[in-house]
């Protein structure tokens, strides 16, 4: 079983995630950029190595809880690291949704870009999509294109006018 402080490591390696400490010494973890309105993806992560990530929206995890969560207690990395990305990778895009390219972990944090990222067309084009301010920004190099409210119109508008992301 790993140890709370290699959890810990392990959610910190993802950019995307935010830290908040709870209660009692428990550590949450929120996806910020989630298509939805849950954000939490690791749950009440506690000093004796206890915890909980967000599962609900992913195929194959049998043992969640009636709100979506899976025990991590005794999960090796591996495993771990598996079920946090494909946490993040769901919460990030609605179903029928094109998704979204993502930091690498490597990457320093950057909320503001996170997880919106570069979107091409078949001509070679560029747009960024970015979130500040509680908005979905499109630029085309440092011109603002577009502003939507949600992920989703974003994505749709993107979609339509032939873009998709950008593989790293």
């Amino acid at each position: 079983m790993l140890t709370f402080e290699q959890k810990l490591e392990v959610f910190k390696s993802f950019p995307e995630l935010e830290q908040r400490n709870v209660s009692l010494g428990r550590v949450n973890f929120h996806y910020e950029g989630s298509a939805y309105d849950k954000k939490t993806v690791v749950y009440h992560l506690h000093p004796n190595g206890n915890g909980y990530v967000y599962a609900g929206l992913l195929e194959g995890y049998d043992e969640t809880d009636d709100k979506g969560f899976v025990n991590i207690r005794d999960m090796a990395e591996p495993e771990l690291r598996q079920l946090v990305r494909e946490s993040i990778d769901a919460m990030s895009v609605r179903e029928g949704e094109a998704p979204a390219s993502r930091p690498e972990a490597t990457e320093a944090p950057a909320r503001s870009a996170s997880p919106g990222g570069v979107w091409v067309n078949s001509k070679g084009e560029k747009l960024t999509l970015k979130y500040e301010d509680d908005l979905w920004y499109i630029y085309s190099g440092l011109s603002l294109e577009m502003a939507f409210e949600t992920r989703e119109e974003a994505g749709e508008y993107l979609a339509e006018e032939g873009f998709s992301p950008l593989k790293g």
